[in-house]
């Protein structure tokens, strides 16, 4: 896998840098054009970011590696976040992850064998008034039951 930017993602850099004081203010914008472009931000990746943005590697690796929302590794084409705080607990979001779990046949964190999807658990969605809560890529789900995971699922095949 390459490590340069695209022109568009150079684009989007440069406007990023352009709202913030200096390049390490702009970071995590930086890290969220990379995560687009490259799908996951890898070793090279942070070290692609830190030349581009002339901060250490190893202050992007400690930016990057804080935040849950930066994937460290290649996640499917749909990755499932479900809140498991304690408001989608009570819910019932734990017997919905289970179900998925057990239709996908992956665990916490893991990836189909086909790349279609990845399941994460995560400490909160901000949905706390419409649980149990789950985002697919950047869209939510919210007052799930098994019955409406399963046809969130189906459409996504």
């Amino acid at each position: 896998m390459g490590t340069e930017f695209s022109k568009e993602s150079e684009q989007r850099i440069a406007e990023a840098l352009s709202r913030y004081p200096n390049s390490r203010a702009a970071l995590l914008p930086v890290l969220w054009i990379a995560q687009e472009q490259f799908g996951w931000i890898s070793p090279e990746v942070m070290e692609a970011t830190a030349k581009r943005l002339d901060l250490s590697p190893a202050h992007v690796y400690g930016v990057a590696t804080f935040y849950t929302m930066l994937h460290k590794k290649p996640v499917g084409k749909y990755h499932l976040q479900f809140c498991r705080t304690l408001p989608c607990a009570l819910m019932g979001c734990d017997t919905i992850v289970q179900h998925v779990k057990k239709k996908l046949g992956i665990g916490d964190g893991e990836t189909t064998a086909d790349g279609r999807f990845t399941l994460t658990t995560v400490e909160c969605l901000a949905s706390c008034g419409t649980g149990p809560a789950m985002m697919v890529n950047e869209k939510y789900h919210e007052d799930l039951t098994v019955e409406k995971v399963n046809e969130i699922l189906e459409n996504l095949r």
